[in-house]
């Protein structure tokens, strides 16, 4: 079955051979995405320090909750505005309010204008992230799911990675400002030329509920409400998705301010941290092109519940070896990237398996909620509790929760098969 694309008259398919170059842009996009998110990872916790002398790390951590807040109700606001505007829309509009990011970043007179920057870097990472892994998902169809959302978050995390590992490099040789910052020009620049290139998919989603097995009826409560309950509670396997999904990206909030600090008190360098910053996104991103993969063939509810582990184990180690603190710093990175790996693609691909296609951004958008208000709350926990009790209360606080969420998740997930998912969100609500 196949539908028209206007004027063009070609035929539209489902699959990611059938729509390889758009699938394509869309991951160069993602690249532009998570590189513009990369800027901070190694520099802004120290410029918080050691330009503008906070001395609480609460209040240096606030660039963090100020971002995550407004991602995540970005996220969930973006659902609502795909029933008003086309993808495509969102995607640009997302690039134009990232253009001032790189430029307040680098030079900020106050660190108020830092958390100002991070508001407007949520908006654009709500929008850009957001559209780029649903107009994957919409471009591939039901089947390859796991490895469309493996490839967008690869491309997406890599980025943040090589990012952050080029800032603690240049941070090295030009100073904590402006140049580290500077790069983000460069991916403001691309990522908006590309989305201004990248067809809409509206189509591939008019496609897929025509050929979905079971056909939403009408009348069905479609609503952002109802898809947010749903998402949030009443599903169960999505209340463990989206649990899980917060205290994945808690813990990337919390090492995002910690990780700097706790090691450069224990001796390392900017390149050193940059090195640790930047290898947990690496092998966040890379991995998950396998681990997105095997999604679709051995299920999301292992890869989930043993990632959540692994990630604990990641925070174990970096207190158990902190007297060797650059050998601490890459163990708890590499377990905690591979661990990332294999939760991230699993947990989109459940949520989506979960979702009719007339509903399923809006289910997206309400777990990337709850995902993303994990940066803020990550961030919140960890001012408070290092400020309370110190930097490595905190680390132990971190491996404790994230233990417990994969216990959750295996309680509460359960595998999906596409021809039994819920027909709307109400449909789905009885099922605790």
């Amino acid at each position: 079955m196949s539908v028209a694309t206007g004027a063009a008259a070609r035929p539209v398919r489902l699959g990611l051979r059938e729509n390889w170059l758009q699938f394509t842009l869309l991951v160069v996009v993602n690249v532009c995405v998570g590189g513009l998110v990369g800027l901070e990872r190694t520099t802004v916790p120290l410029i918080g320090s050691h330009v503008f002398g906070l001395t609480s790390d609460l209040a240096v951590f606030s660039f963090i909750i100020a971002f995550g807040v407004t991602k995540a109700m970005t996220n969930l606001a973006a659902g609502a505005l795909t029933a008003r505007f086309r993808r495509k829309q969102l995607l640009v509009t997302g690039w134009l309010i990232g253009v001032p990011v790189p430029f307040a970043l680098a030079w900020a007179p106050s660190w108020g204008w830092i958390v100002a920057a991070n508001v407007l870097l949520g908006v654009n990472q709500g929008l850009t992230w957001s559209m780029t892994v649903n107009m994957k998902i919409d471009l591939v169809g039901p089947a390859r799911r796991g490895l469309a959302t493996g490839l967008n978050e690869a491309a997406g995390y890599t980025a943040v990675g090589a990012t952050a590992l080029l800032t603690g490099y240049l941070a090295t040789t030009h100073g904590l400002r402006p140049v580290p910052e500077l790069i983000g020009v460069v991916f403001v620049a691309a990522g908006l030329a590309l989305s201004l290139v990248v067809h809409d998919t509206a189509d591939h989603v008019a496609l897929e509920l025509a050929q979905h097995p079971r056909p939403l009826p009408s009348g069905e409560d479609t609503t952002l409400a109802a898809t947010f309950a749903c998402t949030s509670w009443h599903d169960r396997s999505l209340r463990g998705a989206s649990q899980a999904g917060l205290v994945n990206n808690l813990n990337d909030g919390l090492t995002w301010g910690v990780f700097p600090l706790l090691f450069t008190d224990h001796g390392l360098g900017l390149a050193a941290v940059g090195l640790i910053k930047g290898l947990y996104p690496i092998l966040w991103g890379l991995g998950q092109i396998p681990t997105g993969h095997l999604a679709d063939r051995i299920g999301r509810k292992p890869l989930i519940v043993h990632g959540m582990l692994v990630q604990s184990a990641g925070f174990v180690l970096a207190l158990a070896l902190l007297d060797r603190p650059l050998l601490a710093g890459v163990l708890s990175a590499v377990f905690l990237g591979i661990g990332t790996a294999m939760v991230y693609p699993a947990l989109i691909a459940s949520v989506s398996d979960h979702a009719h296609p007339a509903w399923r951004v809006g289910a997206l958008g309400a777990y990337r909620f709850w995902r993303d208000i994990g940066y803020a709350a990550g961030a919140l926990v960890a001012g408070i509790l290092a400020d309370a009790l110190g930097l490595n209360a905190t680390v132990v606080a971190a491996a404790a929760l994230t233990a417990v969420s994969g216990l959750l998740a295996a309680r509460w997930i359960t595998e999906h098969p596409a021809e039994h998912r819920p027909k709307s969100p109400s449909a789905a609500a009885p099922r605790r």
